[in-house]
């Protein structure tokens, strides 16, 4: 072989070493949860995944039934995958003496505008919501029908998660996207209003939640544990992810699922 044919080959190795290096750092970019063992990947799937939502409190003595037949998902196969169960504490319950350590007044708010979309005169507790639609209970409905998109969320180490949505075909227009932390396995001892006396459980109990503006490109999204989350100890934290359009309460598509424990647990 001459020196110019040696010349050339080896040119054009480098130039594709050079190019699927390109190509790998670009699909890192994006992809970070397929190539890094170290990321988390939740994905929602083609079908729709409802949202389950509990408004609750630690003072209404009629919760902890509900807050226990909502405990039960956990069990359920269809977990994640068909359904992700949420649950918000609200705070008008506070008057009665004992201060719920979850609640906000920002999920009292929120449980306030679906009572507002259903012409409801009041909000109550337990109260559960279906895909923004009033429910009686914890049993959540078979659904196969086609969503409005794939909703993709990668979890880069502890406090930053990638979140994608990939409309439909025919699907547009300007969407929100919701992150709630969720804590499991916490327990709690009352020591004023109806539940007085009682040690209650929590689990898929909001911590935290960060809602944003969803661009058209992956969002990278800072989202790190909060006080309350510290003080509470939960045995575990799950990812609950869902989008909306631009100014409706109403969940479109959802996904989620459970943190690593360690760096090393990734499943």
């Amino acid at each position: 072989m001459s020196e110019e044919i040696r010349q050339s080959c080896s040119r054009a190795q480098t130039s594709s070493a050079v190019m699927k290096a390109i190509i790998g750092a670009v699909l890192s970019l994006f992809f970070g949860g397929v190539l890094c063992a170290d990321n988390v990947v939740f994905e929602s799937g083609p079908k729709k995944v409802q949202l389950l939502e509990l408004f609750t409190s630690e003072g209404c003595s009629s919760c902890p039934p509900a807050e226990a037949s909502l405990a039960q998902l956990v069990k359920d196969s269809r977990l994640w995958r068909a359904f992700v169960p949420i649950a918000f504490h609200v705070d008008y319950w506070d008057r009665l003496g004992w201060k719920d350590p979850f609640a906000s007044p920002e999920w009292t708010k929120r449980q306030r505008v679906y009572a507002a979309e259903w012409n409801a005169e009041s909000v109550y507790t337990p109260n559960f919501v279906l895909d923004g639609r009033e429910w009686e209970n914890a049993t959540i409905p078979v659904v196969n029908v086609e969503a409005p998109g794939i909703l993709r969320a990668t979890v880069r180490g502890d406090n930053n998660v990638l979140v994608n949505f990939d409309p439909a075909k025919g699907k547009t227009g300007d969407f929100e996207v919701y992150l709630a932390r969720l804590g499991f396995g916490i327990n709690i001892n009352v020591h004023a209003g109806e539940n007085n006396g009682r040690s209650l459980r929590h689990d898929f109990v909001v911590l935290s939640l960060i809602h944003e503006k969803l661009g058209p490109v992956p969002q990278e999204l800072h989202f790190p544990s909060s006080a309350v989350e510290a003080a509470s100890r939960p045995d575990r934290i799950a990812l609950a992810v869902w989008i909306t359009n631009a100014g409706d309460i109403r969940p479109l598509q959802a996904t989620g699922g459970f943190l690593p424990t360690n760096p090393s647990d990734t499943h």
